[in-house]
């Protein structure tokens, strides 16, 4: 890891702290970074869960800042920069991964490897005892001692019983770190994933972090489970061959041979031909399979690409199948599904060349060791035991040697998976440096001061590739006050909502929310989260927080009365309910809520007029207190708000052109437009 970092870091410069950056793209996809002095992401274990939090020295959630953004050397050429890329992204990986093991990682992390070392060691000394006890088992029967082969027949059984009690052990200490390992590393993944809304963000920019799901549960499994494997196996391997090698230098000894009147002598002839051996066998594989890493990159992407599209077709089934599209779905998911019998076939390919190379080499290992043994036997050298401990010290040193033989699809296949979470990684560290402003245009979140219980501060909202989609803006709106933001298609009004909301990071200028009110968002697209419909109704609070007939009542109110008594059903509701339905559903979630400041974003585009009307009135008549920021088209939404601004697309970004009391009320106009304000003056004088 030290080697990759090192090469990465001398061909990525360092970005200057006044450069700013056009999109997430470059901060995600182009940008690279290296390893903090210290792990980035370690975290506190909690006393009574595997899962474990990031806190501050306050005790507060702190989030571990991303690491510093890196731009590729200009003077590499393309397949270089995404070699350094590929390369670096293992150490991105192992920046965050190997937190488990710090100081403020799992408090058992430490205990359970020393634990997992032991436990290998004291299976590769009863390993040696086997071996000796199988040279003196085969003595014993060359001279017919009975009493020796009895006596070592009650030795066999607790040196059986030890190996099988320490293998035992080594998958329970082996797989409790894997376990806690994932554990770890998913929570820190998945706690920044849903931080600030990022989750949501990630579908807003371009980059190598598709199908995050997949990733989190599949590639991620891998990626812990596989290096646990790795070490404990080289571990293993290495004491293993040390151990064995000596035992082969011991019984061989040196080796003699004759050739044209000339003796050769051969020094540890049984090592030279173990380390001879193996040196093939794990060239041949490693040649064979060196395509294996990318194969098995584009496997899983192939997978999860699979997996993606029908997961679209299940959620999105009701328009499917109303407008008839199976025939065009099932062409996609044709498709799909040959790609990944295309990756399969290829990988299959590689899996049959290194199969090849390992069988043959698990049949021919065996013999190698007996023919060698052989002259030295025959000519009185060496005894029967000594040729069968040699033979099964030179199984166990091939065995060792050729632990890249059997386990490079593995080691590819994890490359492949480590590779695909650090893709994840390095787009949520992208998201998480504009929240820090690190060369971003970023939206401020502020609180507001008096009377304001939200204010547009000269707010612009951008793309994240830098491009306007509103321009400066200042909107303030006090306690009580019904704003209707207006304006065609396309203008950004749902765009600014997001901004309002804090999902929406990219522009300039500031929100203001007053400190101790409470935000609830109404998006034209209701979520019904999957249980019981009472789950659905409280959500995003717990079904335990209201009463049954508390929700029965917000049900009668929005005209979904016919739903009382399936409260506690556990349905597929999401499929069950229409998007009418699931509208008055969010309203009835409203009234139990009882926020003061609600934000409608198309809330009642999927209700007829006269259903608007009695849900707009119900919210007035229910909720007086309540500020409220709609967006909609239908002018008949006027009659339930007091005011209304307007949004016209222009060039530089969508502004807003007007500020109309919809119900007449003393005081200033709180709309401060930068060219509004200029335009009404001129106006005026003319």
């Amino acid at each position: 890891m030290g080697k990759v970092a090192a090469k990465s870091g001398s061909q990525l410069k360092k970005r200057s702290s006044t450069e700013t950056s056009s999109s997430a793209k470059r901060a995600n996809a182009k940008a690279k970074a290296k390893p903090p002095d210290k792990d980035v992401e370690e975290q506190a274990a909690d006393d009574t869960s595997e899962f474990v939090d990031v806190t501050a020295e306050d005790g507060d959630h702190a989030e571990p800042p991303p690491p510093e953004a890196l731009e590729p050397d200009p003077e590499l050429s393309p397949e270089e920069a995404e070699q350094v890329r590929k390369e670096y992204l293992l150490t991105r990986f192992w920046i965050s991964a190997r937190g488990y093991w710090g100081r403020s990682g799992d408090r058992l992390a430490w205990l359970f490897t020393i634990g997992l070392g032991l436990l290998i060691i004291a299976h590769v000394a009863v390993q040696y005892g086997i071996n000796v006890w199988n040279r003196e088992i085969f003595d014993a029967i060359e001279k017919r001692d009975s009493i020796s082969v009895f006596q070592l027949t009650a030795i066999f059984v607790p040196l059986a019983i030890g190996s099988v009690l320490l293998g035992v052990a080594q998958v329970f200490a082996r797989m409790g770190i894997q376990r806690r390992w994932r554990a770890w590393v998913t929570n820190a993944v998945v706690s920044r994933w849903l931080t600030n809304g990022r989750y949501y963000q990630l579908n807003l920019v371009e980059g190598d972090h598709k199908n995050p799901e997949y990733r989190i549960a599949e590639d991620l499994r891998i990626a812990t489970d596989s290096p646990v494997d790795f070490v404990a196996g080289v571990t293993s391997a290495l004491l293993s061959a040390i151990t064995f090698i000596v035992v082969l230098w011991t019984i061989g000894g040196a080796l003699t041979l004759t050739l044209g009147g000339s003796s050769i002598t051969i020094p540890g002839f049984l090592v030279v031909a173990a380390v001879i051996y193996a040196a093939i066998a794990s060239g041949s594989i490693m040649a064979i399979g060196r395509s294996f890493a990318q194969i098995s990159e584009d496997k899983n992407q192939a997978e999860a690409e699979l997996r993606y599209t029908l997961t679209r077709v299940r959620e999105n089934g009701e328009s499917i199948a109303l407008l008839g599209g199976e025939a065009e779905e099932r062409d996609g998911i044709d498709r799909t599904f040959s790609n990944v019998l295309r990756q399969w076939a290829r990988l299959a390919g590689q899996h049959m060349r290194t199969t090849l190379v390992s069988q043959g080499s698990n049949l021919i290992a065996p013999v190698v060791p007996l023919l060698l043994c052989a002259p030295k036997f025959l000519d009185g050298s060496m005894s029967l035991g000594q040729v069968m401990q040699a033979a099964s010290a030179f199984t166990i040193v091939q065995t060792a040697f050729g632990w890249l033989v059997d386990n490079y699809p593995r080691l590819a296949d994890w490359n492949a998976c480590a590779r695909r979470i650090a893709s994840l990684m390095m787009s949520l560290d992208g998201l998480e440096r504009a929240e820090t402003g690190d060369g971003f245009g970023r939206i401020q979140r502020d609180e507001t001061e008096g009377e304001a219980m939200l204010s547009l501060n000269d707010l612009s909202v951008t793309l994240d590739d830098g491009t306007a989609v509103v321009g400066e803006t200042e909107v303030e709106i006090v306690a009580g006050e019904r704003l209707l933001v207006a304006g065609e298609s396309g203008t950004g009004k749902s765009t600014l909502v997001r901004a309002i909301a804090g999902l929406w990071p990219w522009g300039g200028g500031s929100v203001g929310l007053h400190a101790d009110r409470r935000l609830f968002m109404l998006p034209q697209k209701s979520y019904v989260p999957s249980g019981t419909l009472r789950r659905a109704v409280a959500y995003p609070g717990a079904a335990e927080d209201w009463s049954v007939e508390e929700m029965g009542e917000a049900l009668r109110k929005v005209g979904l009365d016919h739903l009382k008594d399936k409260l506690e059903e556990d349905a597929p509701w999401d499929q069950t309910l229409s998007g009418g339905e699931k509208q008055r559903l969010a309203f009835a979630r409203l009234l139990l809520h009882s926020p003061d400041i609600v934000v409608l974003d198309e809330a009642t585009s999927a209700l007829d007029e006269k259903s608007q009307d009695k849900m707009m009135e119900m919210v007035t008549k229910e909720l007086p207190k309540a500020t409220i920021v709609s967006v909609g088209h239908r002018a008949e939404l006027e009659a339930f708000h007091s005011r209304k601004v307007v949004l016209e697309r222009r060039k530089g970004g969508a502004k807003l052109v007007s500020d109309i009391d919809l119900i007449p009320r003393k005081g200033r106009r709180r709309l401060f437009g930068r060219f509004l304000g200029q335009r009404n003056a001129a106006g005026r004088a003319a």
